[in-house]
């Protein structure tokens, strides 16, 4: 939250991104709260941008208005997070399926790139970069299937699943797993095997669940609820429990 706002463009979807940054990345925590004088005294700017910025973090449910109360950073619930990753592999699993007929070799160097970046993060235990790195990987999926729609919903969806994701990797989820599971799905993608980087994206994208409940166990205080549903019950491998 410290970047400085362009002037030039709109405000209030750069506090968006600026909050939801700090609320995945923990700075901001489950139960804080916001205060919109402050915010806009900290960029130098009306309060009314920032109570846009508080509508569209409710509607993505990233934060709770309470009248006559405030605005607090919601508390995580593993049924939204299980949720919204299951958005994300209906629709992540298919554009690697047609990223797989498309993707040029400019386009898997691109992806290589970041996994090259995802490495590096990795080395120096860099968790904020890791996840930053991760998304560039998977928008440049969607770049190559020219779909923006189907990237604003994963990325919505994204709301609910990276600030769990940063509790996880330091000590839930092996970052060499992740980028070996990246390295696959671009294996796929090179090799035109359409099932296979679906595949590959969907075991991806479920890794999540096989550390939700142990991290909201580790994490009482930022959950609201810690169990998961019943539709992701049988996406857990027995030999990695939950």
């Amino acid at each position: 939250m410290e970047q400085a706002l362009r002037l030039s463009e709109p405000i209030a979807p750069q506090l968006v991104m600026m909050l939801r940054q700090g609320i995945a990345e923990m700075r901001l925590r489950p139960g804080d709260a916001l205060s919109e004088q402050e915010i806009a005294s900290r960029f130098g700017v009306s309060r009314q941008p920032v109570r846009e910025a508080f509508i569209k973090l409710s509607q993505a449910g990233l934060v709770e208005v309470r009248p006559s109360r405030g605005t607090f950073v919601r508390k995580i619930s593993v049924r939204e997070v299980a949720n919204a990753r299951l958005v994300r592999e209906a629709i992540e699993s298919d554009l690697a399926r047609n990223a797989a007929r498309l993707a040029t070799p400019d386009d898997i160097a691109r992806l290589r790139a970041a996994i090259e970046d995802q490495k590096r993060a990795a080395r120096l235990g860099g968790y904020g970069r890791f996840n930053e790195s991760d998304e560039v990987f998977h928008k440049a999926i969607a770049d190559i299937v020219k779909s923006e729609y189907a990237w604003r919903v994963v990325e919505a969806a994204r709301f609910q699943t990276d600030r769990v994701r940063l509790l996880s990797l330091p000590d839930a989820t092996p970052l060499d797993l992740l980028i070996e599971q990246h390295e696959d799905i671009v294996a796929c993608l090179e090799a035109r095997d359409g099932d296979g980087a679906s595949n590959a994206m969907r075991r991806h994208l479920r890794e999540i669940l096989r550390a939700l409940s142990r991290i909201a166990d580790a994490h009482p205080g930022f959950f609201s609820d810690t169990e998961l549903p019943d539709h992701t019950r049988d996406l857990v491998p027995d030999d990695h429990p939950a």
